[in-house]
């Protein structure tokens, strides 16, 4: 599992072969894990072949879940002289921390880096949940140790042994007698998946074992100092500004940052915090996205592992799905993130009961009245779901499975009558610098890579390159008239010639161009036009693509459509005769006020609003929380491919089905 990252960090090697497949091939080096045994063939290998050892490990941020769960991991350390945890013998990690060449970039870098992960409180796992233990009592001083799995090859590589233990815990005693001593248990341990030093049996007075799953930053916000053996939580302790002690001696220790209880010769001078971590997660260690299958930065891994945090934090706990397709069924649940425990409840069911610790989702506004019932009796309100804005490549009414999802506990974006989680979001979320340069670099990536929501291709758009620049070039995007985005947003025009009407009157003189909505020219929705309002518009573009079409605009008027969205993005103004989500901050011209939206943004932050905090994102392969940046990656490289491919026949099919089907409401 964690070697489908090799290939890709290790760059400076073309081809990786088995050791079990070596034979008399030619190599140039051997690797192996870490200094573990169950790297020993390969290091014996190395040594007989006169070949360099090349050792491998997880990093620093290793994922959201448990390496033992199988995740993925988002980086990986490469040493050729030992390994960070092995102090009895120099390490990459111990040269570079003790050279210190640093530049006054990277040490701002390294500052910056920190900051991010204290505020988004990560780790080296980060799926346990952010709350205080039940052990804490207000008023009350507190020592952390720090217990680790048993066996652990850093324990023994560290100048330590299974007395530390012991050691370290009467020493927190006696060191701190006004404190309780809390014994953080490791999160292997605490899954039930390894054995721990600390983990079990009686404990003395003012001692109290947090063994259930809990984020490190909880704890370390709330204690004096911290004592460990050879544990990486006591690195993030002095990110934290925790006093820490070491009884062993981790890679961080040596350098005048902690008290140590061991000594290594090796390391006599000291270094700044600053220093060590520049050393051990810039230069170090590789970073990897298990998305996208291809290096990245560290700050790139922060962003997704704190997107899929939040996501899943906020999304865990138990949940009943009622009234969805069949087709829908098959992923809905993985939005959820997984922490979720997920139940669906039939459509047809005449009594529903809902228990008191689960949440109920529906698909829009489609609840039945045997949901309504029970909603009323429980005295809740059923999240809703909807495609996000950054879709797929292909159409949802082609049964396209979507990349992006919106989960909302107060409304839907596309309802103005009641504020939505969206619409909060963009009136009252403190946007920080480093969130506004991430939404300004997405917007710039977006733009370059033509991407939209359905990423469909387009015809040429040549018609278009004679017509007369005095005039104004008025783009009306079309939409699915029944949609509900069109039945609750529209407001004062609730139909494609209605609208096409209105801006003729308003601008006789303009070029109007009309482009069908997608469901509609597919034939699996309706919102045609008739014969007569074909005079209403001077060209038909719906050939073409949308993206390219915004290129030749001037303005873009729209009931609620997301071109419009996708218009400001590329600096093209838009009026809107409906209330959609991006109406209203003074970015748009609007027909109708919504008084609720009182705040003035950004493009910015428009952006980061609705594009990085507000949907969920899913990869296509293993169905795992990610964010938006990994999700554009995969659409772009995905529409590169499909170019040149015509539509499955399951879908020209399903089009001529649905086709039928509109036609008859």
């Amino acid at each position: 599992m964690r070697w489908h990252a090799v290939p890709e960090l290790l760059h400076e090697y073309r081809r990786f072969v088995p050791l079990t497949r070596v034979s008399r091939r030619q190599v140039g080096a051997v690797i192996g894990w870490g200094a573990k045994p169950t790297s020993q063939r390969a290091r014996h290998y190395a040594v007989k072949h006169s070949l360099p050892y090349i050792a491998l490990e997880d990093g620093f941020i290793r994922s959201y879940g448990l390496g033992v769960e199988d995740e993925q991991p988002h980086s990986l350390v490469v040493d050729r002289s030992g390994i960070y945890y092995d102090a009895t013998r120099p390490s990459d990690l111990e040269q570079l921390i003790a050279d210190a060449d640093f530049s006054d970039a990277e040490l701002l870098r390294a500052r910056d880096a920190m900051a991010q992960l204290r505020h988004h409180r990560l780790s080296k796992y980060n799926a346990a949940p952010d709350r205080l233990p039940k052990q804490l009592v207000p008023g009350r001083r507190y020592v952390l140790v720090v217990d680790q799995t048993h066996g652990d090859a850093s324990i023994a590589l560290g100048m330590a042994n299974a007395t530390c233990f012991s050691a370290m815990l009467e020493e927190a005693l006696e060191r701190h007698p006004d404190a309780d001593i809390l014994i953080k248990v490791h999160p292997d341990v605490a899954s039930g998946h390894r054995q721990g030093y600390l983990s079990e049996g009686p404990l003395p007075e003012r001692c109290y074992r947090i063994d259930e799953a809990l984020n490190p930053w909880a704890l370390l916000e709330h204690v004096d100092a911290v004592h460990v053996v050879t544990s990486q939580l006591g690195f993030e302790a002095l990110m934290a500004g925790c006093q820490v002690f070491c009884h062993g001696m981790p890679f961080y220790a040596g350098w005048g940052l902690t008290e140590d209880r061991q000594h290594c010769e090796r390391r006599g001078v000291s270094r700044s915090l600053e220093q060590v971590f520049t050393a051990a997660y810039l230069r170090y260690s590789r970073y990897y996205n298990p998305i996208t299958q291809r290096a990245t930065t560290l700050e790139e891994t922060i962003q997704l592992l704190a997107d899929v945090k939040r996501q899943a934090q906020r999304l865990g706990g138990r949940w009943v799905v009622h009234g969805l397709s069949g087709w829908k069924r098959r992923f809905v649940h993985q939005y959820l993130g997984p922490q979720a425990q997920v139940r669906y409840s039939k459509d047809g069911a005449h009594h529903l009961d809902i228990a008191a610790d689960e949440r109920v989702l529906v698909w829009g506004f489609n609840e039945s009245a045997s949901l309504e019932a029970a909603c009323q009796r429980r005295g809740i309100t059923p999240y809703r779901a909807e495609d996000g804005f950054i879709r797929s490549n292909g159409l949802g009414a082609d049964l396209v499975r979507p990349l992006s999802l919106v989960v909302d506990a107060s409304g839907l974006y596309y309802d103005p009558a009641t504020p939505s989680d969206l619409e909060h979001i963009l009136e009252h979320h403190q946007f920080d610098e480093g969130l506004i340069r991430r939404a300004s670099a997405l917007r710039q990536t977006l733009v370059e890579l033509k991407l939209s929501k359905y990423n469909l291709g387009g015809e040429s758009l040549s018609k278009l390159q004679s017509l007369p620049s005095e005039k104004e070039i008025i783009l009306v995007p079309g939409q699915v008239e029944t949609d509900a985005s069109v039945l609750r947003g529209a407001r004062s025009v609730a139909s494609n010639s209605e609208l096409l009407r209105r801006v003729r009157e308003r601008y006789p003189e303009a070029i109007i161009l009309y482009k069908e909505h997608p469901d509609v020219t597919s034939k699996a929705r309706r919102g045609a036009l008739n014969a007569n309002d074909k005079a209403l518009y001077d060209f038909d573009v719906s050939g073409a693509n949308i993206i390219d079409l915004l290129d030749h605009v001037d303005s873009v008027h729209t009931m609620s459509s997301l071109t419009g969205f996708e218009a400001l993005l590329r600096n093209v103004r838009v009026h809107c005769w409906g209330m959609p989500f991006y109406a209203g901050w003074g970015l748009t011209e609007d027909e109708i006020e919504l008084p609720r939206r009182k705040r003035r943004l950004s493009l910015e932050q428009l952006v980061a609003g609705a594009l990085i905090l507000y949907p969920c994102y899913v990869a296509p392969r293993g169905g795992q929380l990610c964010n938006i940046e990994s999700i554009v990656h995969l659409i772009h490289q995905h529409a590169l491919q499909r170019q040149h491919q015509r539509l499955p026949l399951k879908t020209r099919l399903w089009r001529m089905y649905r086709g039928v089907v509109e036609g008859q409401r």
